[in-house]
């Protein structure tokens, strides 16, 4: 059957001398794999489809499985995002957590439009750690961890201070906290952010600045909802924690 979608390269793969297997966030048809014939070749038409980031429509034939590439047309390479390390790694850890947190074929049309605008947002200029935590709280959305930010996971009290707790999914009461003694401290402007971003679209996000202190305790609480609730190894956080500690030497 042939294909015709718009998709977002989120992981690019060799596959024998001259081919390449991508894997694309549709916005149609979820997450699925396409090969493209020759795409490692210098003259090949279709190389540029195969880049990661790539934003395209992708037309392929597909029976069962993986898919061949027919024909496709770039509609945003995002090329500063392959070009500028810091871009590069950030628009690597939004594709891979996509690629990690997605089941082949899963629905996921509100996440490919979180993507597409988390991309363009990082290509406009946009903090890139600001927006790979909005785009981490809507994967949290989509496999169904979304934190309760508003009242005491414990017993619905919307008294504070809140503590976060990333094991109960959310935050804490002064009373409640005290069974939690990994729960975090969080400073107003920390919680005011963390509220924001769990029920912003990326693609409503303007210009924002946010003090350093404050981004690095924003870092700290989303990694640990992160790793408590999806818990899956990522190459390319790796890179980033690397990326922070020589930018702090």
């Amino acid at each position: 059957m042939l294909y015709r979608v718009e998709g977002i390269v989120i992981r690019s793969m060799d596959y024998g001398e001259g081919n390449k297997i991508i894997t694309l966030l549709t916005k149609t048809n979820g997450k699925l794999g396409v090969m493209v014939r020759g795409a490692k070749k210098v003259k090949s038409r279709h190389a540029s489809l195969a880049q990661p980031f790539t934003y395209g429509e992708f037309v392929f034939f597909r029976n069962k499985g993986l898919g061949t590439l027919n024909h496709g047309e770039i509609l945003e390479s995002h090329h500063l995002l392959r070009e500028q390390l810091d871009l590069s790694a950030y628009a690597a850890y939004l594709a891979e957590v996509t690629d990690k947190t997605l089941q082949e074929d899963e629905s996921g049309a509100l996440l490919f439009e979180q993507l597409k605008a988390g991309l363009a947002a990082m290509v406009e200029g946009k903090d890139p750690q600001i927006v790979s935590h909005l785009y981490e709280m809507r994967i949290l959305d989509a496999a169904g961890y979304s934190p309760e930010l508003e009242f005491c996971v414990g017993c619905s009290s919307d008294q504070g201070p809140f503590r976060l707790s990333p094991h109960s999914g959310g935050v804490l009461c002064p009373r409640c906290a005290r069974n939690d003694a990994q729960a975090l401290v969080m400073s107003d402007g920390a919680y005011k952010l963390l509220r924001l971003f769990s029920r912003m679209d990326i693609r409503r996000l303007g210009t924002i600045q946010v003090k350093p202190e404050t981004k690095k305790e924003l870092k700290k609480m989303m990694r640990e909802l992160m790793d408590v609730q999806i818990g899956i190894p990522l190459k390319s956080r790796s890179f980033l924690d690397q990326m922070d500690k020589y930018s702090f030497e």
